[in-house]
């Protein structure tokens, strides 16, 4: 029942958060209105600053550290300055930032096409671009969400990609946990880089738990939340779900025990599917509650961070925009932390795209200088209308 917290459809792999002027939202918002004092800790079901203060994580996912260009989308069409002042525009106080081990291993040279708006780029390398995106964010006090999405880089995802496990034959496990402690050990003395996705949506046989060790995503959790904190015992840690983190199901029996305490965090997906069309608000928050909403109730008490939910950029899409406007309610009564897919105005390079295409769920037009989806942006602001408690 991948209807529930479940991957992008509408032309996407099916499996599995402005108004029209940008002036306005750079005060608006509670993100904008606090000054966060990274890093995070969490306390119960909230995520905190160091100075006590909640948090809620409002993030945009822009993706392209994963993809095939190994550089994030919009730098070929927009300064990266202009591009993260758009995102503070927004209203949001994070972003989520996919990485492929591949870009990471290889750290190849980007293509010129790529980066072509930001001419400092040319002839640089992936991780040397990834430094420069992160510092950028970091002045303007945006958190960021560091997202080990894929193995190999390409688009994301389906049962045949090669990218379901934590490790495939060319990545295996000890590459993924090494991986992730030089990434952690890079970006250790930047305060504002807060958190590890430990992977993306696990699929192709991902179990939690269970008699064999190869898909055991329990244990392979702990494995790597621990040797990220190793290296950087002030990351949160974001553990996804198999089912394309969709189905919590057992955390509550089996949840992750990690070196540092205080840093565990779950991290549940959510997207509309064309075959499902939820009857009433009680019917989708029942459905919702069910595989991963439960656990706000459950022992021991985690926070939940929505790490990708989505929908068409114009809202005209039938069924997906009823349960995107249903959603946005769940979130609000359940006082979540979310990350928007994606903020990405144009597709990148990969299986099923076309580099420059327009990217149909993006918040950004292509052009990453003008709002495409402002009654989406409407809807993330009364998210955050209120102070989490």
């Amino acid at each position: 029942m991948r209807i529930l917290f479940s991957r992008r459809s509408l032309g996407f792999a099916a499996a599995s958060l402005v108004a029209v002027s940008l002036s306005g939202y750079a005060q608006s918002g509670y993100a904008q209105k606090v000054d966060l004092a990274p890093p995070l800790h969490t306390s119960g079901y909230r995520i905190l600053d160091t100075a006590g203060n909640p948090v809620r994580l409002a993030s945009v996912n822009w993706f392209g550290f994963d993809e095939k260009e190994y550089v994030p989308g919009g730098l070929d069409h927009a300064p990266l300055a202009a591009i993260v002042s758009r995102i503070q525009a927004l209203g949001v106080n994070s972003v989520r930032l996919p990485w492929a081990n591949e870009t990471l291993e290889r750290n190849p040279v980007v293509p010129d096409y790529a980066v072509r708006a930001n001419p400092q780029f040319k002839g640089k390398h992936a991780m040397e671009v990834m430094d420069a995106v992160i510092a950028e964010l970091a002045r303007a006090h945006l958190m960021v969400i560091l997202d080990n999405h894929v193995s190999r880089a390409d688009w994301c995802c389906n049962d045949t990609d090669g990218n379901g496990l934590w490790y495939n034959a060319d990545y295996p496990e000890k590459q993924w946990i090494a991986d992730w402690q030089a990434i952690a050990r890079r970006y250790r003395r930047q305060p504002w880089v807060v958190g590890a996705d430990l992977r993306n949506e696990l699929r192709s046989g991902a179990a939690w738990g269970g008699a064999d060790p190869k898909l055991d995503w329990h244990d392979a959790a702990e494995r790597g939340g621990n040797a990220v904190l190793a290296a950087n015992p002030r990351l949160l840690i974001m553990v996804e779900s198999p089912h394309y983190s969709t189905d919590f199901t057992g955390f509550d029996k089996l949840p992750v025990q990690l070196s540092v305490l205080h840093r565990l965090v779950y991290s549940p997906h959510a997207y509309n599917m064309d075959n499902h069309v939820f009857a009433s608000y009680e019917d989708l928050k029942q459905a919702y509650d069910a595989r991963a909403g439960f656990l706000l109730h459950a022992e021991p008490a985690v926070p939940l961070w929505v790490g990708e939910f989505g929908t068409c950029q114009t809202l005209d899409c039938g069924a997906g925009s009823a349960w995107f406007t249903l959603f946005i309610r769940y979130l609000k009564e359940n006082d979540l932390s979310w990350s928007y897919w994606p903020l990405n105005g144009a597709q990148s390079s990969g299986e099923g795209r076309k580099y420059d295409a327009v990217e149909t769920y993006g918040l950004l037009a292509p052009d990453y200088r003008q709002i495409a989806a402002p009654k989406i942006v409407e809807l993330l602001r009364t998210v955050e209308a209120s102070a989490p408690r």
